[in-house]
């Protein structure tokens, strides 16, 4: 009797096994369901369409958009631009739900891209979602402000929801590539490039220029003490003192031709990027790892500290190009 009673269960345990599928999907294997919130930028579409389209040669598996809340800043140019055509494509195209409310949204997905492409209402559109306790990725710009993006990171420890924010360029491969170059040794300084367009809402740099601070920060990690910046109409060149004496630039470009591009000096000789398409994969790729493992690829604090630095560049300008420090955005 007890050879046939273990018999028959086994029988019964392939059967499950067969009929409903492997019972320890680990986390990481389960396709999360992602929410996004602000529907007025290019960003809502491509990342749609990398986690949602498995034919697309750019997929990112492991999550993919099921709601969306619309949102919108109507005296923003690009967000009253952009909101309908990317909403109703959305909607029609991909057949994502589009929701009445942020705390709605929430009950549907496991996670959140916080989208927006105004930086002011990023403060109080992630509230809801750190009350509902869903881990959040915040798009660039963060804020539009340093104290913003301060009270974001206090309130995100205070519910201990996990969240991190970033521009693409500091994925971006050729950034990772002349980073883990050997051919530069240790790094002395670095100038990097790229478009800058000014919002008039956001501080310049955070706007556009984000994107070339961003790849700036990634090379020389953290530890800027102060800011210089030069500005005319079609160009900012932003010099920052790192604690240690080294030297990093950003050139923010307004006219003639717009690209990216990094030059590291190291103690052993100079590395620079080359031309190569971007791409969001490698974003969206980080993003899905940080959904799945809690896990921030981004700390906060380098990301104040970025913040701190724009905000800074702003203090230098109305001064003519005197240095401010840090020090004074963030006390």
């Amino acid at each position: 009797m007890n050879k046939l009673f273990v018999h028959v269960m086994l029988l019964f345990a392939v059967f499950l096994l067969f009929a409903k599928g492997t019972p320890c999907q680990s986390d990481s294997e389960k396709t999360l369901r992602l929410g996004i919130i602000g529907l007025d930028t290019l960003h809502v579409i491509v990342f749609t369409e990398l986690l949602n389209d498995p034919s697309n040669p750019q997929h990112v598996p492991g999550a993919r958009v099921v709601a969306a809340f619309k949102g919108g800043s109507p005296d923003n140019e690009t967000s009253r631009k952009y909101l309908e055509q990317f909403t109703s494509e959305l909607r029609d195209k991909w057949k994502v739900e589009i929701v009445p409310d942020i705390p709605t949204l929430c009950q549907k997905v496991d996670a959140v891209l916080l989208e927006s492409v105004d930086g002011r209402p990023h403060l109080q559109q992630v509230k809801p979602v750190f009350a509902a306790r869903k881990p959040v990725f915040i798009d660039k710009p963060l804020a539009a402000s340093y104290k913003d993006a301060k009270e974001i990171a206090r309130l995100a420890d205070e519910a201990g929801v996990p969240w991190f924010s970033s521009s693409g360029l500091r994925f971006w491969e050729e950034t990772v590539r002349v980073k883990n170059s050997p051919g530069a040794g240790k790094v002395v300084g670095v100038d990097v490039y790229g478009p800058s367009p000014t919002e008039p809402h956001h501080p310049d740099l955070m706007w556009y220029g984000i994107h070339p601070v961003e790849m700036l920060f990634t090379i020389m990690g953290s530890g800027c003490e102060s800011v210089t910046r030069v500005h005319t109409e079609g160009t900012d060149i932003v010099i920052g003192k790192w604690k240690d004496g080294r030297l990093g630039m950003v050139r923010g470009i307004r006219e003639g031709q717009m690209d990216y591009g990094i030059t590291i000096f190291g103690d052993k000789g100079i590395v620079k990027t080359e031309a190569r398409p971007y791409s969001y994969r490698p974003l969206l790729v980080e993003i899905v790892k940080f959904f799945q493992t809690g896990v921030a690829p981004v700390r906060s604090a380098d990301t104040l500290e970025m913040f701190a630095f724009m905000e800074a560049a702003d203090v230098s300008k109305s001064r003519g190009g005197a240095p401010a420090l840090l020090s004074e955005i963030t006390k």
